[in-house]
């Protein structure tokens, strides 16, 4: 996997075009000026979050005894999941009600932005090739980047798109998920019934 294709990868999970109305919604309340302060700070946490586990997921592994296969099979399945509420998305939204008042951590950071499925995807990148965790970073960053001012632009893309573009495009990247899902499914397994039925 190139750093571009970790990359994207990455931005389809973090979805910002799905998190446009969530994110607008938690934050109307607020004064517009502490909307980009909230915002920014809850984007830093989530990308804390995810490089903590990009950078500690090898160890954590090892230490629950978990084989890289499992975690890429469980990733398969998260990521499907995700992928099918990208694409058939429940009434009430993703979160569902929200209490009131100034978010912090939940729901924004986690699990909004870094979500299960994020958290499994760079754990899985950094315990695969920990050779290569600079690279990961650099494509972490990338999409968390896009992700930001995507999230910034908030208020102008849902006026310049709107719901049913938005609507499009978050079902589109749904699709894509699910196929990255089933792919990384499939070589999880493939890789488990190649060691369990491999030359004893």
């Amino acid at each position: 996997m190139t750093i571009a294709s970790a990359a994207l990868l990455l931005f389809l999970i973090l979805d910002p075009l799905g998190n446009i109305p969530v994110f607008l919604g938690l934050l109307k309340p607020l004064p517009e000026a502490r909307r980009r302060v909230v915002l920014g700070r809850e984007l830093l946490i989530a990308l804390g979050v995810l490089m903590v586990f990009l950078w500690g997921g090898k160890y954590a592994l090892e230490l629950m005894h978990l084989r890289q296969e499992s975690v890429s099979i469980a990733g398969g399945i998260v990521l499907f999941l995700i992928g099918l509420r990208m694409i058939f998305p429940r009434p009430e939204g993703l979160m569902g009600d929200i209490p009131g008042g100034e978010p912090f951590i939940v729901p924004m950071a986690i699990p909004l932005v870094a979500g299960p499925s994020g958290m499994a995807a760079v754990m899985l990148m950094g315990s695969n090739e920990p050779g290569r965790l600079p690279e990961w970073s650099l494509a972490l960053l990338i999409a968390w980047v896009a992700t930001a001012v995507i999230l910034f632009s908030a208020t102008y893309l849902y006026r310049w798109l709107g719901t049913r573009v938005l609507i499009a495009v978050e079902r589109l990247m749904g699709m894509l998920l699910v196929a990255i899902s089933v792919q990384m499914f499939l070589d999880g397994l493939g890789v488990y019934i190649s060691s369990t039925v491999g030359p004893s």
